[in-house]
């Protein structure tokens, strides 16, 4: 592998978008890449790993402003980690109380979908007379 990478390249080992790619420059995610001579985007081994802890950051779920605040910890290795563990705990309640309204959600629905079976018109729809009630 090269240690040299142009956008297009970025982007395809890390299966991001050019333009994505670009936001994170532009709100500091990213690090502003060096110019070639021909006034080309160039990265190093350094963005491209950070690209891909920032796509599995995104692929957990963690917002951008987590994300910012994972990228400015993750930069001093002799840091305690409580910080991470905070913030990773945080997130984790988040991500349980959206699966628990989920999971209400999916009840609910299934609740409603018992009520009609597809067999009667509209005017005697029991789903729609639920959604009406709700």
């Amino acid at each position: 592998m090269s240690d040299v990478f142009r956008i297009g390249d970025l982007a395809r080992l890390t299966n991001t978008k050019v333009v994505t790619i670009r936001y994170y420059e532009s709100i500091g995610l990213m690090p502003v890449p060096k110019r070639s001579e021909a006034n080309y985007r160039v990265y190093e081994k350094a963005q491209l790993d950070r690209l891909r802890f920032i796509r599995r950051c995104r692929d957990l779920g963690f917002s951008l402003e987590q994300i910012a605040e994972l990228v400015a910890l993750s930069s001093d290795n002799q840091k305690p980690c409580d910080e991470v563990d905070a913030l990773t705990h945080a997130h984790l309640i988040e991500v349980e109380a959206k699966i628990a309204d989920l999971n209400a959600l999916a009840a609910e629905l299934r609740k409603i979908g018992a009520q009609c079976h597809g067999n009667t018109t509209i005017s005697n729809c029991r789903i729609i007379e639920a959604l009406d009630r709700g």
